[in-house]
């Protein structure tokens, strides 16, 4: 087991790695930016260490500087969290030349989740079920054509990143011209690569995600599904496990198929595959995430399992000591994402409490958001046993939080738990518009 690690990450992520690193016994590294260097996440870790200005790609975003301050404070391993370089197929490389333990898959596997279009080819030659789409658009003539042998609506994405950037919907031919170029140029601006490919719309549709664990020796565990369907340009707002789409028999499919998508690549360390579910039940794989999903609290609620120490486990070389038929779905919980709408300064700040209430945050009073990084303030979870209680549970909770000197969603958010659509669990991907 390793005694130091380096958490490559900021804010509440950071803060959830470091908990549980001191809950091992391992001992923490912080690395932080100039604009951080009040954070939390710097304060609760054992030794912190700048590595550059606020940018991004002067800090946290910078490979080098990462593993160069892990190398100088002897840490043996580097947990991304997500976000950043959580998939970073030159970090891992970094860590696989210096010694260091990257946690999370290896480089390979990365690279070839990370090209989404190479992605769905392998996904397909192993089976499992993708959306109708095209390979890597060469130029926006060839698009176009290829767009009208597809059929509207549809959606362009790029092959490269995450979290919903260089995707677009278009509904009609009048529309894609401007949707390819602004894609393209997204796609490029965020991951360096602006290549491009369609992919035929499902709608409606349900965001399914399915959390897996798999050790070094070809040990591959599901921990159950998690709904995604409350997004906004393809950003998740709320997520629940389990989802009220799901019986057994879909939840063993689903199941089923998510080993055999992992088992395709060789799969190592906790990750995720997202699928759309249709109307009649037939769902297709999207992508799959090689890190920590933001939403990994609400799968820890429901199994009792805890994802990063999982993740620290397998990648010092540990195996999985639990079996499918552990796995056991106890009740149900839902997370709210609390957002800033601008930068601020937290003039007050209460969190709810109670049992099973969870507020993951970095937030305390009179800290200010810089404006570098991304709007998430924290996550609001909560766990009950059954759907109904849960909901009452987060509704009370949102209206207990309160978070002032900075815009925020909760108000949006206690909406969203309050309309009949959810409560029911009749809600897909356009429930936001």
């Amino acid at each position: 087991m390793f005694s130091k690690i380096l958490v490559a990450n900021r804010g509440e992520i950071a803060i959830r790695i470091i908990r549980s690193c001191k809950e091992m016994g391992i001992s923490t590294i912080s690395v932080y930016s100039q604009a951080d260097k009040d954070s939390l996440h710097v304060a609760l870790a054992d030794q912190s260490i700048c590595i550059g200005s606020a940018s991004p790609s002067d800090s946290y975003l910078n490979a080098e500087r990462i593993v160069s301050a892990a190398l100088a404070t002897g840490a043996e391993a580097i947990h991304p969290g997500y976000g950043f370089l959580s998939e970073s197929v030159q970090l891992a490389n970094l860590c696989e030349k210096h010694g260091v333990a990257f946690i999370g898959p290896p480089s390979g596997i990365i690279a070839k989740m990370g090209d989404k279009d190479a992605a769905k080819r392998i996904m397909a030659e192993a089976g499992v079920p993708v959306i109708p789409g095209s390979g890597i658009l060469e130029d926006f003539e060839s698009a176009a054509k290829t767009a009208e042998e597809i059929g509207y609506p549809l959606m362009i994405k790029a092959r490269a990143g995450g979290g919903g950037r260089g995707i677009r919907r278009v509904s009609a031919p009048g529309e894609f011209e401007n949707a390819f170029m602004t894609a393209a140029r997204e796609a490029e601006e965020a991951f360096g690569d602006g290549a491009l490919y369609i992919e035929k719309q499902i709608s409606p549709a349900k965001h399914i995600e399915v959390q897996l664990l798999a050790d070094e020796y070809g040990k591959m565990v599901c921990l159950a599904e998690r709904e995604c369907s409350i997004q906004r340009n393809n950003q998740k707002l709320i997520e629940e496990s389990p989802s009220p789409a799901v019986d057994e028999t879909l939840r063993s499919n689903l199941t089923q198929t998510a080993i055999k998508a992992a088992q395709a690549v060789g799969y190592v360390n906790a990750g995720t595959v997202e699928f759309l579910l249709d109307t009649d039940g037939n769902f297709y794989f999207m992508e799959m995430n090689v890190r920590l999903q933001v939403e990994h609290a609400v799968t820890e609620q429901v199994t009792g399992i805890d994802l990063v120490k999982w993740q620290i486990r397998v990648a010092s070389g540990v195996p999985l000591d639990f079996g499918q038929e552990d796995v056991v779905i106890m009740g149900n919980s839902i997370e709210c994402r609390i957002n800033a709408a601008t930068v601020g300064t937290v003039e007050f700040l209460h969190m709810p409490g109670g049992p099973r209430v969870r507020f993951d945050s970095a937030l305390w009073m009179g800290y200010t958001v810089p404006p570098y990084y991304d709007s998430l303030l924290g996550k609001l979870i909560v766990h009950a046993a059954t759907r109904e209680e849960a909901i009452r549970k987060m509704h009370a909770a949102l209206c207990e939080l309160v978070i002032d000197g900075i815009p925020n969603n909760i108000d949006e958010q206690i909406e969203f738990v309050s309309d009949e659509r959810f409560r029911r669990g009749e809600y897909y991907t356009d429930f936001v518009r």
